[in-house]
């Protein structure tokens, strides 16, 4: 399928500040802030990434409110110019970086806007990621709701029928579906974001000692409201992106340079090297269909340790406030 998905979703007028213009930090303030930020890391116990659109551009994919953005050129009457196919894309130094994170401990979950499907290309584990507004290489199945990993871009966007039966019989986890139909789980503009990914996404980003966006003008909602959920309780709030965003005036750092260049120094200055892209961790290039549900046990474990981390919080919140009376 051609990077340009969106031509297959509905009509929607409110896209949202579009073409703004970019700005560079210099290198020397660059250096520096990616200092900062890895100050910043160490000093969290809980980081949590909020990546969009501007994370993929690098692989030849448009972002959507760039310059140069699908919805951008739209307004214009124009049409972006598409380098790769979905297929054809491979995940960006920024992608495989974020799996160096994690798999190092200085990052410990992902919350992305991109249905690119290049986190799960990069070999990043489902336990780590919610994709809100789905992923171009998953089918979900109607009846059972269970997503599975395709080895090519659907062929629909939009929650349609891709009138192709359940892969669970085909999976070796689990009961069998009977009769069920699989569609691909990409979002229209209307529809609501997937559950157990958005209250994931929004456990993650409220427990946060440091939220940071990357490739976002985080102007759509909910998920560009995620990475506030942390400041009541004192996280910080980070944003790396060259156009101005929605929420600049919260943030604590922002760093204006390509999300590449950014990550390749922060890895650096944390000791982290980066991992080039392997077709053998690559889920869309293995024989048989794997599965890509988030399991409900995940979430219900994550929701006691986050009844806890709240219950606590109040207390010492409490206890703050007593001290100081």
């Amino acid at each position: 399928m051609s990077c340009n998905y969106a031509d297959g979703l509905s009509a929607y007028d409110n896209k949202g500040i579009l073409g703004a213009p970019e700005s560079f930090d210099s290198d020397e303030i660059v250096a520096e802030k990616c200092q900062e930020l890895v100050d910043l890391i160490k000093k969290s116990g809980h980081v949590v990434l909020h990546t969009g659109a501007g994370i993929s551009t690098s692989a030849g994919i448009p972002d959507f409110r760039g310059p140069k953005g699908v919805w951008t050129l739209e307004e214009k009457g124009e049409k972006p110019d598409f380098n790769v196919s979905f297929d054809e894309a491979r995940p960006t130094k920024t992608h495989m970086a974020i799996i160096a994170l994690i798999e190092s401990g200085y990052v410990q979950y992902v919350i992305s806007q991109n249905i690119d499907g290049l986190h799960l290309k990069s070999g990043l584990d489902r336990k780590y990621l919610s994709e809100l507004h789905g992923n171009i290489y998953i089918e979900q199945c109607k009846k059972c709701r269970r997503q599975f990993v395709s080895p090519s871009a659907v062929e629909t966007v939009g929650q349609k029928s891709l009138q192709r039966a359940c892969k669970s019989s085909m999976n070796s986890k689990g009961r069998s579906c009977r009769s069920g139909i699989l569609y691909d789980n990409v979002l229209d503009w209307e529809h609501d974001l997937p559950e157990n990914d958005l209250e994931m996404g929004l456990m993650h980003s409220t427990i946060a000692d440091l939220n940071i966006a990357l490739g976002t003008t985080l102007q759509i909602v909910p998920s560009g409201d995620l990475p506030l959920k942390n400041l009541k309780r004192g996280g910080k709030f980070v944003i790396c992106n060259l156009q101005p965003t929605k929420h600049d005036k919260k943030a604590n750092l922002i760093v204006s340079s390509y999300v590449d260049v950014v990550l390749s120094k922060v890895c650096k200055l944390l000791g982290v090297e980066i991992p080039e892209y392997s077709e053998a961790s690559d889920p869309t290039k293995h024989s048989k269909p794997l599965e890509w549900t988030i399991p409900t046990s995940n979430v219900n474990t994550f929701h006691r340790e986050y009844r806890k981390y709240v219950k606590d919080s109040k207390i010492e919140s409490i206890a703050k406030k007593t001290k100081y009376k």
